[in-house]
């Protein structure tokens, strides 16, 4: 074990945790408002949600806004960062590969339930090293099935690899309120508005104004988990109506604007 450790006494370096003899290790570490990890991978699968706060993970393709009672699974080898919006009381599990069936193959955001949520709480409080036929154990298998019952959430903004998109995405990312058209973008990046909206529907499955849309609604994730008043972000984001604004959000995000605002009991 290395010198990082939490209050509590148990580690806050995640390479202390790939090759505990056991299939979950569990790390509870916090974190500031803003602070960002840089690129990094696991030797582990790695579910990682925020009991408090939240959280931007992002790899090369895709990124997801992580709000309290979200988790998002990112199996080992897969480059990402992790971005706080808030100070985050980050809650980490490192699941062994191939050590249950069932477990998403590709990152995945997913509901925490209730009784996921305490069993992760309920496996910080054991061993690191738990007896595999104890309670540790018993945790470990419920952990597994409710990860694989868990309901899974479209909470992902899809990234382009093209070199003209990313330069246009990178800046509506910095500013998502940018009301920009192609037709605005075209000369900053170096293509025609028509070039620009095949390439958004060829790499990213959508249209340009879709896109932007979802982005947006991740932005206005963060301001309602943050505890900004639902008319002014609906405000913020072009809506005149809070009914409208919210109607328009659970269709795009599948949950609706309230249903974020604090995890679930």
């Amino acid at each position: 074990m290395t010198r990082r450790r939490a209050a509590s006494g148990r580690s806050t370096d995640p390479t202390d945790y790939q090759r505990v003899p056991r299939p979950v290790a569990a790390m509870a570490k916090h974190f500031p408002d803003r602070h960002e990890i840089a690129a990094h991978e696991h030797e582990r699968d790695q579910l990682v949600f925020a009991v408090e706060g939240v959280m931007r993970v992002t790899t090369d393709s895709q990124a997801w806004i992580v709000p309290p009672d979200r988790a998002v699974y990112i199996p080992g080898g897969i480059v990402h960062r992790i971005g706080m919006r808030g100070a985050v009381a980050m809650r980490t599990l490192y699941i062994a590969n191939g050590v249950a069936r069932g477990l998403p193959t590709a990152p995945t955001v997913m509901i925490v339930s209730g009784l996921l949520r305490e069993l992760i709480l309920a496996l910080l409080s054991e061993p690191v090293r738990y007896a595999k036929k104890g309670r540790g154990g018993f945790l470990a298998e419920l952990i597994f099935d409710e990860i694989r019952r868990a309901e899974r959430q479209a909470l992902v903004i899809p990234l382009p690899r093209d070199s003209r998109l990313k330069k246009l995405c990178a800046a509506l990312l910095e500013n998502p309120a940018s009301r920009n058209t192609l037709e605005d973008w075209s000369a900053s990046v170096g293509a025609s508005p028509r070039t620009l909206a095949r390439a958004f529907e060829r790499e990213l499955g959508m249209a340009f104004s879709a896109w932007r849309r979802r982005l947006r609604f991740h932005n206005a994730m963060e301001a309602i988990v943050r505890g900004d008043p639902v008319g002014a972000v609906a405000m913020r984001n072009g809506y005149r109506s809070i009914s409208a604004f919210s109607a328009s959000f659970r269709k795009t995000m599948g949950v609706s604007p309230m249903g974020v605002r604090r995890p679930s009991a």
